[in-house]
């Protein structure tokens, strides 16, 4: 049987940053805000305060403000800062990178199914984050640290791009970037069924599954979950199934594939939500051997990160990427563009 590491979850932004918020007393003395808050976080040196608010991402009644603004009374701060450090030590180890773009201040990768992203139990060695500390000797929050430079994570089983921070000040600024959404991305996926609308937008809240801890639910109690937006549009319609673009609006653990399952079009190939098995058509015959065949070639969930677009943090100048579908997606979709031939869709 097959099993997922829960940690590595697609463009679960908002899980990876520690936010902290703060309501000044009306009394409180005018403090320099980063010695108020280095006193007040727990292992976050000042140093790393600093950094953060040069990013902007130290926010006084909603407004950006230096690390030598003077706190008020009733001054509202909030702060975006990567997670604390774990206690746990990642060895450096050689494994080959898809570097997509490269300069002295971010990495962009094109992540490869089945890869890791960060070590978790079960999953301490072999991993982009073992890779990264080869190819990187100097990534910020590296001593001790299981996330090193990471801004965003991707499913152990979704390809694609993904972001690193090679420096504090990058990590800062990309980090702010993700928790105000300015990032600009998209998926492709293949899913179950003949989606009807030729775009959508779904909205719903997602919970973990109470009754098994390693998959999430969608549910329509508001008071229940976090709130997650998926904007969809149909690409390729194969009768059975159906190719889709997915815009994130939030980035939930397994967003896209609990929104998806949601409206009855779970992913293609993704066994923690049943995509594994044949969800539209017959169970019998050659289409199950032409099925099953195209699970042999990609056994895992169809979701690729496709496109990353972002402001770099050093020259303020928006980037754009797009990578293309691994072979084996390709292959797979071929297989439905020559299955469905001859049928009115």
């Amino acid at each position: 049987m097959n099993t997922e590491e829960i940690d590595n979850v697609e463009e679960n932004e908002d899980e990876l940053f520690e936010h902290y918020r703060f309501t000044i007393d009306k009394g409180q003395e005018p403090l320099r805000i980063d010695k108020y808050l280095a006193e007040r976080i727990v292992n976050v040196s000042r140093n790393k305060i600093q950094e953060a608010a040069d990013a902007g991402s130290i926010l006084v009644n909603n407004k950006p403000v230096k690390s030598n603004y003077k706190i008020r009374g009733n001054d509202l701060i909030q702060v975006v800062l990567p997670n604390p450090v774990w206690d746990y030590t990642v060895e450096a180890e050689n494994i080959p990178l898809d570097i997509v773009y490269e300069d002295e201040d971010v990495l962009l990768i094109n992540k490869r199914a089945g890869m890791v992203v960060h070590p978790g139990h079960g999953n301490f060695h072999g991993t982009l984050v073992h890779a990264l500390l080869w190819h990187c000797k100097d990534l910020p929050q590296i001593t001790g640290d299981t996330r090193p430079g990471l801004v965003h994570r991707l499913d152990k089983n979704t390809s694609g791009l993904i972001i690193i921070g090679k420096t504090e000040h990058a990590l800062n600024h990309l980090s702010k970037q993700f928790f105000d959404r300015t990032i600009k991305r998209h998926y492709i996926a293949l899913v179950w069924g003949d989606v009807e609308a030729p775009n959508g937008r779904i909205e719903c809240n997602i919970a973990r599954n109470p009754n098994n801890r390693k998959i999430f639910m969608a549910v329509t109690d508001g008071s229940a979950g976090k709130y997650a937006a998926t904007n969809y549009e149909v690409f390729r319609r194969y009768g059975y199934v159906t190719q889709v673009k997915c815009k994130l609006e939030t980035g939930r653990t397994h967003q896209i594939r609990v929104h998806m399952k949601y409206i009855g079009h779970t992913l293609f190939g993704d066994y923690s939500y049943g995509g594994d098995q044949i969800l539209a058509g017959t169970v019998y015959g050659k289409y199950k051997a032409f099925v099953d065949n195209c699970f042999a070639l990609m056994p895992y969930h169809a979701l690729h990160a496709q496109s990353l677009g972002f402001i770099h943090p050093r020259t303020g100048k928006e980037l754009y990427f797009e990578q293309p579908l691994p072979d084996n997606f390709l292959a797979v979709l071929e297989k439905w563009e020559t299955y469905t031939k001859g049928f009115k869709l």
